[in-house]
């Protein structure tokens, strides 16, 4: 099964969370991303549902 990939633009773009946010995420372990061969950051769209919870779980206080 092919994986769909998304930058890490096309990722704050549609969940709303900033890419330095997303960095910080995947330093803390909460996401994870692939590398592409040139170091490029592609994030399978499952990442897309967690960044999405994380924002979610932040503006009720989390």
């Amino acid at each position: 099964m092919n994986t769909y990939y998304l930058t890490i633009g096309a990722l704050a773009r549609r969940t709303g969370v900033a890419t330095s946010a997303l960095r910080f995420y995947e330093e803390r372990g909460l996401i994870h991303s692939e590398r592409t061969t040139s170091g490029h950051r592609r994030y399978p769209r499952a990442v897309r549902l967690c960044a999405g919870f994380i924002l979610f779980a932040q503006r009720l206080g989390f």
